[in-house]
């Protein structure tokens, strides 16, 4: 590298516009990590974060009826073809050898109760009984982990250890949904509309239907204003939210800014659990890019492009990437929002957020909507946006540092 090339990145490394090129991704660089809370607090956080309904099985047994769907129709099979996920450290060694041998039956909704008896369907509680010696599903709800936690695929695709905080993109909510008995078939046709890794979490609000990608619950520290549009600064507004307006949790949310109240239950199942969820999602770092899966060269030359001629450091600004602390952005600055009304304009603050930047390797597509595939296709969009004049091979070399954060 030219001299003048090092003490430009020397310099925008100690002004903190840069990271290390292909650094790992580490937290989000904020002063939180796990660390600062107590093992207590965290593995609280964490059993609510996997394993906690807050009581939303009002909404998914006795409302959508989806009991009775997962014990006629969903096989293992049928749930990872729409994306659910299983916790591969839940299975006892016998039933692990018994798959491994072909001797458990896949195409059966029974073994899918089965899982459910063990707690190892990620993201779904199911309350099982026997009755006269057959399983039968009860009660079933959803938690915090059915859209932010995924597995390593180490046992199988779709099985393996789990990895909390990453965003299924193989999940398929909308088809999942679309299950239930009791939706017409208008609502079936919406939610089916969806498709893999989305999410409208508006939809039961203002029945428009623009769903968002599934965003990540991990880099969160040192992170302001954890949403695509910046409601709330901190993760405990979103889980608020999710909890009672999305899962059906047995509590309240409350935002003058949309005009919202909302009420489920008489007692509060939420409140007293958004501390330690917070915590544990605050300690759950972005993951490092993997090895070999970026051109370090070309990273080093895009981290200088970042910073300079494609003008991405403006808003991806200091060690967070991101410069939601210091303001939000009209939907005008979007470059993913053609439809009217943008999915901003149905939020409270009727802004975005600038996204923070680090682990983004893990979780494509991009753009608040999903309609960039690649990082080269976000640059390339911005590139034409913004008339920034990148060539081709200046493009790919920003999508490489993208990679590499």
């Amino acid at each position: 590298m030219p001299p003048i090339a090092r003490h430009l990145v020397a310099a925008l490394c100690c002004a903190g516009l840069l990271s290390a090129c292909g650094g790992g991704g580490g937290n989000s660089g904020g002063s939180t990590t796990a660390a600062s809370f107590s093992p207590q607090l965290l593995a609280s956080g964490q059993q609510i974060f996997r394993f906690d309904t807050f009581g939303d099985e009002a909404q998914w047994t006795d409302a959508l009826r989806m009991h009775e769907v997962i014990e006629q129709a969903v096989s293992p099979a049928v749930a990872l073809s729409v994306g659910l996920k299983v916790d591969a450290q839940a299975l006892p060694p016998a039933l692990v050898a018994a798959i491994q041998a072909g001797q458990v039956d896949l195409g059966s909704p029974a073994a899918t109760l089965a899982l459910l008896k063990l707690d190892a369907v990620v993201g779904v509680k199911g309350q099982v009984e026997s009755v006269n010696g057959v399983d039968r599903l009860r009660r079933v709800g959803i938690t915090c982990a059915l859209c932010h936690s995924t597995v390593d695929d180490s046992f199988a695709k779709g099985i393996g250890k789990r990895l909390d905080g990453w965003p299924n993109r193989d999940l398929d909510p909308g088809a999942i949904i679309a299950l239930s008995p009791a939706l017409d078939a208008k609502a079936r046709a919406v939610y089916s509309s969806w498709g893999k890794g989305k999410f409208d979490p508006r939809f039961n609000v203002d029945g428009v239907s623009r769903p968002v990608v599934i965003p990540p619950a991990f880099g969160l520290a040192g992170i302001p204003k954890v949403t695509f549009t910046g409601d709330g600064d901190s993760p405990a507004y979103w889980n608020r939210y999710v909890s009672v307006v999305e899962m059906g949790g047995q509590g309240s949310f409350v935002e003058p800014r949309l005009n919202l109240s909302i009420t489920h239950g008489t007692q509060d199942l939420v409140s007293s659990k958004l501390p330690a969820l917070e915590a544990y999602q605050l300690s759950l770092a972005a993951p490092a890019a993997p090895v070999g899966s970026f051109d370090p060269a070309a990273a080093l030359r895009g981290q200088l492009l970042f910073a300079g001629k494609a003008q991405c450091v403006t808003c991806h600004s200091g060690a967070t990437f991101t410069d939601a602390a210091s303001r939000l952005h009209p939907p005008g600055d979007s470059v993913a929002d053609p439809e009217s009304p943008s999915y901003a304009s149905r939020s409270a603050t009727g802004q975005y957020r600038t996204t923070p930047l680090r682990g983004a390797w893990q979780h494509p597509p991009y753009l608040h909507d999903g309609s960039a595939a690649t990082f080269d296709a976000v640059v390339d969009r911005y590139n034409q946006r913004m008339g920034l004049g990148l060539s081709q091979q200046e493009i790919a070399d920003v999508a490489q540092y993208l990679k590499s954060l």
